[in-house]
């Protein structure tokens, strides 16, 4: 059975659109027989990584702060499959940002050179073979999301695990209208779903189906204009 640890991004945490995502993929994973456990980046607050000095490869090998990232450590050594969703920042969340960076520990400073590039690896008791990016924008076009895609990428590559591809929705705020996730969205949630079943049951995410999630539900103008007004919106109530 597959093991996948999935990290929230999002400091709305369980309310926001990354969650809407992920969870649908998450069942998908299920559903496909994988054993699943998500926890939320903001809930945990993870100390910056800032000694400067690269303690937990060379003084303290494997070792990093005394907060709740030591205890997450034994769990994401078990995972074969790492899911990191976040929303787009600039480029991403605080807190987001932390636990990636708190990472290091679980990763061995021994470098070699793939492709021309300077690479590391996980350590050996780290399961971790595949990692997935679950990103979520609201502006309207796909690209917008490809800073995240890259770094999830580059983090999956560092550490000599396969990146297995990513689950992009922009302006994914559009899916719901009052609170109610419309018919557009459902048909997207689906198709997330779909991916997560894939990944276990068939190793890769096809790429059709990774299309039809990141697909334009309406057109650059209308998302344009609804964007001003929820904005203007926005700051008449901030002002009240």
């Amino acid at each position: 059975m597959s093991k996948v640890f999935a990290v929230n991004g999002s400091p709305r945490v369980a309310r926001g659109s990354t969650a809407m995502i992920l969870d649908s993929f998450l069942h998908g994973l299920e559903k496909a027989g994988a054993e699943v456990e998500t926890v939320y980046a903001s809930r945990l607050k993870p100390k910056p990584c800032d000694c400067g000095e690269m303690r937990c490869w060379f003084k303290h090998p494997g070792e990093c702060y005394r907060d709740d990232m030591r205890e997450l450590y034994p769990r994401l050594e078990q995972a074969d499959i790492l899911v990191l969703a976040t929303p787009v920042y600039v480029p991403l969340p605080g807190d987001f940002q932390h636990f990636l960076n708190r990472l290091s520990p679980l990763i061995e400073p021994v470098l070699t050179t793939h492709r021309g590039r300077t690479r590391a690896r996980f350590r050996d008791e780290v399961a971790i073979r595949k990692v997935v990016a679950v990103v979520v924008g609201g502006w309207w076009e796909k690209e917008n999301l490809d800073p995240v895609v890259r770094i999830v990428r580059e983090l999956a590559e560092n550490a000599g695990a396969e990146f297995a591809g990513a689950v992009l929705r922009p302006h994914a705020e559009v899916m719901r209208r009052e609170g109610q996730v419309t018919e557009d969205g459902q048909q997207v949630l689906g198709e997330v779903e779909k991916a997560g079943w894939e990944l276990i049951r068939n190793g890769v995410m096809d790429g059709p189906t990774l299309d039809a999630i990141g697909r334009p539900l309406i057109s650059r103008a209308t998302y344009n204009k609804w964007f001003s007004q929820s904005a203007s919106t926005a700051s008449e109530d901030s002002a009240d």
